[in-house]
């Protein structure tokens, strides 16, 4: 019988969000307003352990709604996001034309893809649009894998690929989000293709 790993996986992050449930909503906004001035300055995979700590605190704050009843002040630099009001930590994903960048508060999008500045949108829509034949390859019908005659090789390309992207998108790109917002997060891993962060060598 196969394991439902995304199943397990799931339960594994609620076992996690467990530590911030005895929280009260003072203590979880100045935890969440602390963390902020702490990942200030800096893109951030979204597989690091801090901001997965972030991530479950910050949707439990918006579930609880402690940004809207103001209760602890945000660092200076954050703006609000319009999604939900809550300081504006955006998210970059390889689906970023479609989705935009989303906010790590109420998972929505705060900021749509034409929002994004001009030149950076720009680069974004080059690098999106070299990315998604690449992650396409994991999503080949039959015949598509038939006419590629060897698709394990095909596979196998467009992981090493991907891997390329998904660094180049780290080093290249997300830093100029700096330039306008105070931290940014970008999504360090591609499920279909079997590319996990530890793959990825900055």
């Amino acid at each position: 019988m196969a394991l439902n790993t995304d199943s397990r996986l799931d339960r594994l992050w609620k076992e996690y969000s467990l530590a911030f449930q005895d929280f009260d909503d003072l203590t979880l906004a100045r935890w969440l307003a602390q963390t902020l001035g702490q990942l200030e300055g800096r893109v951030w995979r979204l597989s690091h352990p801090l901001l997965g700590a972030y991530r479950l605190a910050a949707q439990l704050g918006h579930r609880r709604q402690v940004w809207l009843k103001r209760l602890a002040t945000a660092p200076a630099a954050y703006m609000e996001a319009p999604c939900c009001r809550a300081p504006l930590l955006p998210l970059l994903t390889r689906d970023v034309r479609e989705s935009g960048l989303i906010c790590q508060h109420c998972t929505e999008t705060a900021v749509s893809f034409e929002e994004i500045p001009t030149t950076l949108r720009a680069e974004l829509d080059a690098w999106a649009a070299r990315y998604a034949p690449i992650h396409a390859v994991a999503h080949w019908d039959n015949q598509q894998r038939k006419s590629a005659a060897n698709y394990d090789l095909a596979y196998e390309n467009a992981v090493e690929q991907a891997e390329q992207m998904l660094v180049t998108l780290s080093t290249k790109i997300m830093p100029k989000l700096l330039d306008h917002y105070p931290a940014a997060v970008w999504e360090d891993q591609d499920e279909c293709l079997s590319v996990q962060p530890e793959d990825l060598e900055l």
